[in-house]
């Protein structure tokens, strides 16, 4: 029997029709990477790290259950977002209509060239740490040893 992956992506973006995109990515991930398990909210923020007046970003949070090994996770992620016309600049964070990233794979810690789980900026994101903190509260993050509240209550501090 395959080894099952239990995976956590953030869905997100600020072009097009944000609804109908997340509902697109969630059909895709379910063909294309893994039967889901749990969706967190969708919530709206605004454009993290981006110039004043730029679209807000619908955000939501997506577990699934994958047979992928994380390099071809990584690739259909890739092929998802290219679909979505996505473009990277380095260093510059983009308007876009779908962003895809892992926050974690099971309980492991990545860090090879593209590939970093968990997500290296997620306990810097109040729209990550939200959705899950309400809906996996009992996720342990693996480097810093804290849950998500615990990273939200860090964050929230940082902000004051």
């Amino acid at each position: 029997m395959e080894k099952m992956n239990r995976v956590l992506l953030s869905i997100g973006g600020n072009e097009g029709d944000r609804e109908a995109n997340l509902e697109e990515a969630r059909m895709f991930i379910s063909f294309n990477m893994g039967d889901i398990v749990t969706v967190s909210e969708v919530i709206e923020t605004e454009a993290w790290g981006m110039p004043e007046g730029t679209e807000p970003f619908l955000n939501q949070l997506v577990e699934i259950q994958t047979a992928l090994t994380l390099e071809k996770l990584h690739a259909e992620i890739v092929e998802l977002e290219e679909y979505y016309g996505r473009t990277r600049k380095e260093g510059v964070y983009l308007d876009r209509e779908m962003d895809v990233d892992v926050i974690f794979f099971n309980d492991e810690i990545v860090r090879e060239g593209d590939i970093q789980v968990p997500h290296e900026r997620m306990h810097l994101r109040e729209f990550i740490l939200k959705p899950l903190a309400a809906t996996w509260p009992e996720w342990i993050h693996p480097e810093m040893k804290m849950n998500a509240a615990q990273l939200l209550a860090e964050l929230n501090k940082k902000e004051d």
